[in-house]
Order: C-alpha cells, then structure tokens, then sequence
C-alpha cells in the first residue's frame, strides 16, 4: 500500500515544474516537444526541445510527473528520440561548452 501512497504522491508535477515549462515554451516557440526519460531513483528528466531548437530540461519525481507536466503545459508535445526530434535540435557553441564542464 506504501507504494500506491508514493506513486499517488510523486504522479503530478509542482506549480514551478509547469511554470518552468511553460517559460521555455514561450522563449523558444510553438510547439516544443518533449521527451521523458526515466532516471531512476532521482526521478525522470523531461527534455525540452523548442520550435527554434533550444534545448532545456526539467527535472521530476518521476515518468508519470514528467508525462503530466507535458500535458499541464499548452503547446508541448510529447515526443521520442526519434529522427525528426533529434533533426529538431540546435546544439550550439555555448551549449557545448557547458555540457563539457567549461
């Protein structure tokens, strides 16, 4: 029963999860995707990828949170690492940098 309680509890994403979301969606464009990815005991990591082909993430308890979130935020759809996803993407110089730590 302990579980239920916890699934129950972690199964909605918070009021700044959302607010974060929608953000990103209004910075980068309509519509952003959205990819949810399970990672484990710290929860899922819902990757955000915009119209303009921005990358930025939120971080949930948990994939029922994360595909909640998705369907709290107008204009972001659901989506998979899938060819057209990926073709979406623009990772720039910056971004890079950052994700090599510099």
């Amino acid at each position: 029963m302990a579980e239920t309680e916890e699934k129950t509890e972690t199964a909605a994403p918070t009021s700044r999860q959302v607010a974060a979301a929608r953000d990103f969606v209004k910075r980068h464009g309509k519509p952003s995707r959205a990819v949810v990815e399970n990672i484990g005991r710290a929860g899922a990591r819902v990757v955000l990828v915009g119209a303009d082909g921005a990358l930025g993430d939120v971080i949930v308890a948990s994939t029922e949170a994360g595909e909640a979130l998705v369907e709290a935020v107008e204009d972001l759809e659901p989506a998979e690492w899938d060819s057209e996803t990926v073709k979406a993407t623009k990772i720039g110089a910056e971004h890079r940098r950052r994700m090599a730590g510099k």
